[in-house]
């Protein structure tokens, strides 16, 4: 069974595993299974075949799960997102708590609390707040198209990479993540271009003119549009935005980047406004917040607000504590959490986020949040407690990676009575809370859906210092 290009046939879907894969066992080896969902019968190429467990995709379906719903995007099963589609809403929670769970007891394995029902989202389409499409004169060929006897010479596509293949992009008609214009946005540029024969870009050559379109669309109605070009070309620009703005009149801010680097990330240069302030407003509750074309926001803004609310009531705050917001970003959750809170200390190793956090502190008119560049470890010594006070509650909200074993240390040393750990990624939390189990007892669980028909889930922990 270890042997290379095996195809395992008619395997029983049983259940659900993390990151998303079904599984299925045989003769006691685990089968991770990409595609499918429990209930299926499948035919499976391993990709991946180890002593003990191997991992492939269903190639091939003998039956098809009772509980399998029709996919509502065309796109489905070649684009890499919103892999849950064929799976109803409420199953997915489903395995979603059950990840959570499986993380903390097993990799954490520290005492628990039960652990509250999953919050899921009321909008489970067009939930997102933020895209980027990528343009590419390498479109993927559909396998439909790769089946037929025709070929086909390299045509331009705007939409979303292949996973695993960096230089093919799927051409994406219609994305169900984000409300209108997103659409109309994308569609008309596309066609603009390929009507005025404009060079999409070639991620192999480093090529062409065209390369990425950034859309953010807000609960305020307003809309950002950022072009990612590969060079300047003010006359072609002009043009091609006054067609934009005259066929999509809901843009409220049209910006531009020239990008003459090999990687496509734009924090490094700097996006300049064509059209409007520069600048979007979101909200979230009564706080407003300035979003520029470089900001970080959750990306789910109603559910980013019930993520919130959900920390903001385990911190558990009476308007008397010192409330020290680890990795703040651009201090979103610091900001929330103020009114109830005495002072807010946020800290995160972005200057440019930190610069975002003050102007939004300035924009609330909240003057009791002080925010600083720099990371935890180096920042948060005696000195600066002096100065700003012992936290009575440390909210930490780290990337995916998890916290860094010395700010788990620091965070020990620190000894706040309340800890809120907000994590996108259960596992990394799981092994975090195994080292405070040190000093900290975990005392309430809450998992949130931010990404339905994704596997991402985002989980909230409070942790009380041991008596």
């Amino acid at each position: 069974m270890r042997k290379k290009n095996v195809v395992l046939q008619k395997l029983a879907v049983q259940d659900y595993a993390a990151e998303g894969k079904a599984l299925s066992k045989v003769d006691g080896k685990v089968i991770f299974i990409e595609g499918a969902v429990p209930g299926d019968v499948v035919d499976v190429r391993l990709s991946k075949n180890k002593k003990e467990w191997a991992e492939g995709k269903a190639i091939h379906f003998h039956a098809f799960s009772p509980d399998r719903v029709a996919p509502f995007c065309e796109h489905f099963g070649v684009c890499g997102g919103c892999k849950w589609q064929m799976l109803p809403y409420n199953n997915q929670l489903v395995y979603k708590q059950h990840e959570v769970e499986q993380h903390l007891r097993r990799i954490g394995k520290v005492a628990l609390p039960p652990i509250a029902p999953i919050a899921g989202c009321d909008k489970t389409a067009r939930y997102r707040n933020k895209l980027e499409f990528t343009f590419s004169n390498r479109r993927y060929l559909l396998p439909h198209e790769i089946a037929g006897q025709e070929t086909f010479e390299p045509e331009n596509a705007l939409g979303f990479h292949v996973p695993r293949l960096f230089d093919k992009v799927i051409d994406i008609n219609t994305c169900h993540l984000m409300e209108e214009p997103t659409n109309a946005i994308k569609n008309t540029i596309r066609q603009y271009a390929l009507d005025h024969q404009l060079a999409f870009y070639d991620i192999r050559m480093h090529t062409g003119w065209l390369r990425t379109l950034i859309i953010r669309v807000c609960t305020t109605g307003e809309v950002m549009v950022n072009v990612c070009f590969g060079y300047n070309d003010q006359e072609a620009m002009k043009k091609l935005f006054d067609h934009l703005l005259e066929k999509v009149p809901g843009i409220t801010t049209l910006l531009y980047t020239i990008n003459p680097k090999k990687n496509d990330t734009i924090y490094d240069l700097e996006p300049k406004a064509y059209y409007g302030k520069g600048y979007i407003i979101e909200k979230l509750e009564e706080l407003e917040f300035k979003i520029g074309p470089k900001s970080f926001f959750q990306t789910n803004t109603r559910q980013g607000e019930r993520l919130y609310q959900i920390t903001r009531e385990f911190a558990e705050l009476t308007g008397k504590e010192t409330v020290y917001d680890l990795y703040c970003g651009t201090g979103s959750i610091g900001l929330f959490v103020s009114a109830q809170a005495k002072k807010i200390i946020g800290v995160e190793v972005i200057a440019e986020a930190i610069e975002d956090a003050k102007e939004n502190a300035t924009l609330n008119n909240i003057g009791h949040a002080d925010f600083f560049a720099g990371d935890v470890i180096d920042i948060c010594d005696d000195a600066f407690f002096a100065s700003h006070g012992k936290p009575d509650v440390i909210i930490t909200d780290p990337p995916r990676a998890g916290m860094h074993e010395k700010l788990v240390q620091k965070i020990l040393d620190m000894e706040a009575p309340l800890v809120v750990y907000v994590s996108c990624n259960p596992a990394t939390q799981a092994r975090d809370l195994s080292r405070l189990d040190e000093k900290y007892i975990v005392t309430r669980v809450q998992p949130v859906d931010m990404f339905p028909h994704t596997h991402h889930i985002e989980n909230v922990v409070q942790l009380k210092l041991r008596k």
